[in-house]
């Protein structure tokens, strides 16, 4: 299984590598096509709206093909529209194609991790935070080459176009190894909005959700907190976020040695109280080096969690994997979008500081609610 463990390595880091380009190049297309930040913002919600629905609709595809003929042709076409953003003659045009891209990379998120799903089960052990932590990676890979091109002041187009290129051969490359799944469930069975999925899915995608604000609120506030509220430096302000991402990605490094050991039950409890404890006296302690600390227990803490929904997930009827994983990815992309714009409506109210508990506040109930993870006796879907 090694060969079919890689491929599946080798589609998260390339759907992060892609996520990671755009974004280190969203100033310079800003800057091409004069575009003001509501407007880019418009095009930005343009990504997100696109990749609900392709995880919405990919999810039915997937459980009628089999992963592996929905991630490959997915993975192909991650190259491909990463190009046309570069060549957006305006907003309108940059909505479209960042729709599309948005589309492709939804898709491609739950097909991976369908297969992902099906991997481990062949191995008969957990891996799936491995493949989340190859993603962080991705992610990382694909802003510094980004940055490198923008510091040789090369072209967005040339940027992607290399990029591109890469991906695309990483796909093929994943195409050889992948491991070649069947349907599970029998055309026109269920659906993604109806009563086909095994019980509990919902549950785990608001589990999902309530991670992914976290996730999303320390990408945006984090600095700004520590800049604002606590007088850091603006070198020092950044700190907080690399501080989370930095240990999400140990986190997930380590968290299939510890799903093995403990369970997926006991190491969600205990990630949601990490997270929890670690942000809430961050934030008590109001000085930059605590918040610091709390953010980087924050990224710990909720680095495993989310793999152990997906993989709890895909497991609870293998017949319908890919519309639970689609249920599950749909919701918890919901709370990385609106987990930014929650913080900052009840900032407005309360200070940020306050504000910033709701994600230690969400990352308890994780904890409290962490049994809905463990594994159920097989029963009819729907």
């Amino acid at each position: 299984m090694r060969r079919e463990r890689t491929a599946v390595h080798l589609l998260f880091f390339l759907s992060g590598a892609a996520i990671g380009t755009w974004t280190a190049r969203i100033p310079a297309i800003k800057e091409r096509l004069s575009l003001g930040d509501g407007q880019l913002s418009l095009a930005l919600l343009a990504i997100a709206a696109g990749a609900v629905i392709g995880m919405t609709v990919v999810g039915r595809l997937v459980d009628r093909h089999g992963s592996s003929r929905v991630m490959i042709p997915a993975a192909l076409l991650q190259g491909v529209v990463l190009v046309p953003p570069a060549y957006a003659s305006g907003l309108t045009a940059l909505v479209g194609t960042l729709l599309l891209f948005g589309i492709v990379h939804g898709a491609i998120d739950v097909a991976m991790n369908a297969n992902a799903v099906e991997v481990e089960r062949a191995h008969g052990r957990p891996i799936m935070s491995s493949f989340h932590a190859v993603f962080s990676i991705g992610g990382f890979a694909g802003a510094t080459t980004g940055g490198l091109f923008a510091h040789a002041a090369l072209t967005p187009a040339a940027t992607f176009w290399s990029m591109g290129a890469l991906i695309a051969i990483l796909a093929v490359w994943a195409a050889r190894w992948a491991l070649r799944t069947v349907p599970s469930a029998a055309p026109g069975s269920g659906g993604v909005g109806g009563g086909g999925l095994p019980r509990g899915i919902v549950f785990l995608g608001v589990l999902a959700f309530c991670c992914l604000v976290g996730e999303g609120a320390a990408a945006d506030w984090s600095s700004v907190y520590l800049r604002e509220d606590l007088a850091a430096a603006p070198g020092f302000a950044v700190a907080g976020y690399a501080a989370f991402s930095l240990m999400m990605t140990i986190g997930r490094l380590a968290g299939d040695r510890l799903a093995a050991r403990f369970g997926p039950v006991p190491l969600v409890r205990c990630c949601g109280l990490l997270a929890a404890a670690g942000l809430g006296l961050g934030l008590l302690g109001g000085h930059p080096v605590a918040a610091v600390i709390g953010f980087g227990c924050f990224g710990a803490g909720l680095s495993c969690i989310v793999p152990q929904v997906f993989s709890a997930a895909g497991h609870r009827d293998p017949a319908f994997a890919g519309r639970a994983l689609a249920r599950v990815a749909a919701i918890g992309y919901l709370g990385f979008l609106s987990g930014p714009v929650v913080i900052g409506a009840v900032a407005e109210l309360t200070g940020l500081p306050r504000a910033l508990a709701v994600p230690a506040l969400l990352a308890a109930f994780v904890a409290l609610t962490a049994t809905a993870l463990r594994a159920r006796a097989k029963e009819p879907a729907g």
